[in-house]
């Protein structure tokens, strides 16, 4: 490692500063001090070399927007906004300093989308790179995953399916050169989050973390309901047709990648007329139905 601590620490102080009247004091002392609201939704996500992401796939910009953008879905999941962010992270001692800055930067990125603060974190050495982010809503009237009705629509930001689609191209090894691959590649890489969608009027709602499979069994079991997907609503989507058009050249069912892929963090919610795409129904009963029985979700699972 061919720099100090104190050269990190002074680098991303230059990146992170703000005049933002939120922050009131922040990297550099033992702790920040930031105005709050009288409701805070806290939530902390963490990334693990070779488990969540890898270097020869994606650039240190990409990983720190990735990190940085799961954990701000989950503060939209909750109908909250995201206010501050915390960074934590592991170096192995092989990283440049320009490695660093980069991954700080993208993590910037990120936060400056969704109108937060970093401010402040931590750094040490490991066997890999280790990235732990807390983030620090806010709600008046947070939005769970228990609220679903029956007669409720299920509702999608935005289409899912194209991390999953990024990532059979990279674990195949496969090369298309068209911008569709182009975009699901990126979807891996750093998924681009629904940030001008209103879900307000949302009853229940999740962020796709794992797959919209999961997510739907989770609202499901948790509103005591049974939620219907409708496939071929689905396939009426602007997106579909260019997702299907990959999918086919790589012979791989669309579904697959749209109800069992994971991480692209695109909301999901239950409610009357709200906007996105309509991709089901809430009906009365319990689990999930409307899927083919072949069907399985390919959902994040850490062990």
């Amino acid at each position: 490692m061919g720099f100090q601590e104190r050269e990190v620490i002074s680098v991303l102080q230059q990146i992170f500063a703000t005049t933002d009247s939120r922050l009131k004091v922040g990297i550099g002392d033992d702790a920040a001090v930031v105005s709050t609201q009288p409701q805070s939704i806290i939530t902390s996500d963490m990334a693990v070399e070779d488990v969540h992401f890898k270097l020869e796939w994606s650039s240190p910009f990409d990983i720190g927007r990735k990190i940085t953008a799961a954990n701000i879905a989950d503060i939209l999941s909750m109908g909250g906004k995201c206010d501050y962010l915390t960074a934590s992270v592991a170096l192995t001692g092989n990283e440049t300093l320009q490695w660093i800055e980069n991954l700080a930067r993208g993590m910037k990125h990120e936060a400056d989308l969704a109108g937060s603060l970093i401010v402040g974190g931590d750094i040490a050495r490991g066997p890999k790179i280790v990235i732990s982010m807390t983030a620090v809503g806010s709600s008046l009237t947070p939005i769970l995953r228990s609220g679903a009705k029956i007669g409720d629509g299920l509702f999608l930001s935005s289409l899912t399916g194209w991390s999953a689609a990024g990532l059979e191209l990279l674990t195949r090894e496969i090369s298309i050169n068209s911008e569709t691959a182009e975009k699901a590649l990126a979807e891996f890489s750093a998924p681009t989050l629904d940030y001008a969608i209103d879900f307000s009027a949302a009853t229940a709602m999740a962020d796709v973390s794992d797959s919209v499979l999961v997510q739907a069994e989770q609202i499901a079991d948790a509103s005591g309901v049974q939620i219907e997907i409708d496939q071929v609503a689905i396939s009426l989507a602007a997106e579909f047709a260019e997702l299907a058009a990959l999918a086919d050249e790589l012979k791989v069912d669309i579904f697959q990648w749209i109800l069992a892929g994971g991480e692209d963090h695109a909301l999901l919610a239950s409610g009357v007329n709200l906007p996105g795409i309509r991709i089901g129904s809430v009906i009365a009963g319990s689990g999930i139905s409307g899927v083919d029985t072949k069907m399985t979700p390919v959902s994040w699972s850490h062990f």
